[in-house]
């Protein structure tokens, strides 16, 4: 036998993978080959409770019925028709997404978080001013101007100099925002939980108060969305608990369930900002991604997933805090920070060994953002590996 026949599948499909895909991942963790709900099975077998959900965006978990369907029946009657023409999916997606906000206003589609993010950079242009204020520690995207938007040095220094006049501020920090924010800022940029930074939630009143901001300066307010939006966090958006409503959104991640498409809302005067041949796109919002949102957003309304996110996470939250070992739990829903003095590498790499996919998303926070469809069985399943996951992590298994 060779050395190359006793590989796994795995090893060998990483070797491949190394050889083949520009490496700006990293090598992956697994090679995965299907899913069903909240699981997925790698190539040599092997099951994982999926605590992560494609980063948020497995919303209806892997290959759930009415995802499945809709997309096989929007590319069965009517796939990619470019934008000189609309499709009723389109239409219906854009009613649908304004009706969840109960307010006025209009929709670009993209294909992903970062695009929307970047039609909305370009939409605070055509207030006539540059200037934006973002906050530390968020995460927008990696497009160049989704980028400029996005604090982490790491992700910005080797592609400086970026686009805008951009200023940061702490998060959550309405005395630094209100300093920051003059007659010349075109918009005010905040993510209602900070997701990628691990789960961050702002003080009582933040987001009330940048509302209050932006009107004295005549700034727009963004919320970006993308990664809480859609029932994540046991709301269709986590701003509407504020009570805030803002000048624009941006979404992505569970809209789809999996399927790509991303969205930029305007609201009232916001809506018409952008105007025909201002921006484009040759995939956004084409009949198939909007079926799959459409399939989504009927799904999670028909099984009460909303309501479900809730219960779940609560039960989550109190699990993963009642380990002295864990200093505190963050999040709404299902999308949970869990902050902790281990290290958080090693916390992820315990939990993969144990059949749980998670995520270290910074060197003190560990991130879950698991399909809304989980199960009871996979919290009981989750809590019950988690003081051996964090004794592994500690070197004591």
């Amino acid at each position: 036998m060779t050395a190359t026949s006793q590989q796994t599948g795995q090893q060998t499909s990483q070797q491949r993978y190394q050889h083949a895909l520009m490496n700006t991942f990293g090598a992956p963790k697994l090679v995965l080959t299907r899913g069903r709900g909240a699981r997925v099975w790698d190539e040599d077998g092997n099951e994982y409770v999926d605590l992560l959900g494609g980063i948020a965006v497995n919303a209806l978990g892997h290959a759930h019925p009415a995802l499945v369907e809709a997309v096989t029946a929007q590319l069965s009657t009517l796939g990619h028709i470019s934008n000189f023409f609309a499709s009723g999916p389109q239409i219906q997606l854009a009613e649908k997404l304004l009706s969840l906000l109960g307010a006025e206003g209009k929709v670009f589609f993209t294909n992903s978080g970062t695009e929307a993010n970047e039609a909305a950079f370009k939409l605070t242009r055509r207030t006539g001013r540059t200037h934006l204020v973002a906050m530390r520690n968020s995460f927008h995207g990696r497009t160049m101007g989704a980028l400029a938007l996005t604090s982490k040095e790491a992700y910005r220094a080797p592609f400086e100099p970026l686009p805008g006049e951009v200023t940061f501020v702490e998060y959550g920090d309405a005395d630094a925002l209100a300093a920051a924010v003059t007659d010349r800022t075109a918009a005010i940029v905040i993510e209602p939980l900070q997701g990628e930074a691990g789960v961050v939630v702002p003080p009582a009143g933040f987001l009330a108060r940048a509302r209050e901001i932006a009107d004295e300066h005549g700034a727009l307010l963004w919320f970006d969305e993308v990664q809480t939006g859609m029932g994540r966090t046991g709301a269709w958006f986590a701003h509407l608990s504020a009570g805030v409503r803002p000048d624009v959104i941006t979404l992505a991640k569970g809209l789809g369930g999996g399927f790509p498409i991303g969205a930029c809302l305007g609201l009232g005067a916001a809506a018409d900002l952008l105007q025909p041949g201002n921006h484009g796109t040759t995939f956004g919002g084409n009949p198939p991604a909007c079926a799959a949102a459409l399939a989504v957003i009927g799904t999670i309304e028909n099984e009460g997933l909303l309501e479900r996110a809730a219960v779940l996470g609560r039960r989550l939250r109190e699990g993963l805090a009642a380990d002295p070992r864990v200093g505190e739990v963050t999040g709404e829903g299902l999308l949970i920070g869990v902050v902790t003095d281990l290290d958080t590498a090693a916390i992820a790499t315990a939990a993969l060994d144990r059949g749980f996919i998670l995520n270290n998303a910074t060197p003190q926070r560990v991130r879950l953002a698991p399909p809304l469809v989980l199960t009871d069985e996979d919290v009981d399943a989750f809590l019950g590996a988690w003081p051996a996951i964090l004794d592994a992590a500690e070197g004591h298994a």
